[in-house]
């Protein structure tokens, strides 16, 4: 069982930049392929950025692309996903999650059911 714990949200004006930061814990978390996702308020969960086990294949959602960057230590248990250029639509809570049943793939994944570990999320808000 994998437990996912998110940092490194917070509040930042327009243009700027945060690095947010994923903890795992409890299983194999190196070997599952991670994304990031995001809820804004009134909002359903949407896709942020996604890796693969080994960090070979990324991909983003068309409104991040270009601002923001997943990575992962390779061989541990933390991801993380850099966001620069921040704008005021991009308030939300993130989550990180892992995909537990896709184990070694080095697929990344845009849709919320292929993932199983969630983290509780962090707050990021971008103001104008």
């Amino acid at each position: 069982q994998v437990q996912l714990v998110e940092s490194g949200g917070g509040l930042v004006q327009a243009g700027g930049s945060l690095r947010l930061s994923c903890e795992a814990s409890g299983g194999a978390f190196r070997i599952y392929p991670m994304g990031w996702f995001r809820q804004a308020p009134g909002k359903e969960r949407e896709f942020v950025a996604g890796i693969g086990w080994s960090d070979i294949n990324t991909g983003y959602a068309d409104s991040v692309k270009g601002r923001f960057t997943i990575s992962r230590d390779t061989f541990g248990n933390t991801g993380y996903l850099q966001m620069n250029k921040l704008k005021p639509e991009d308030t939300a809570v993130y989550y990180c999650a892992a995909a537990g049943n896709w184990p070694y793939s080095t697929m990344w994944y845009d849709r919320t059911s292929e993932y199983n570990y969630w983290g509780q999320g962090t707050q990021v808000t971008v103001s104008s």
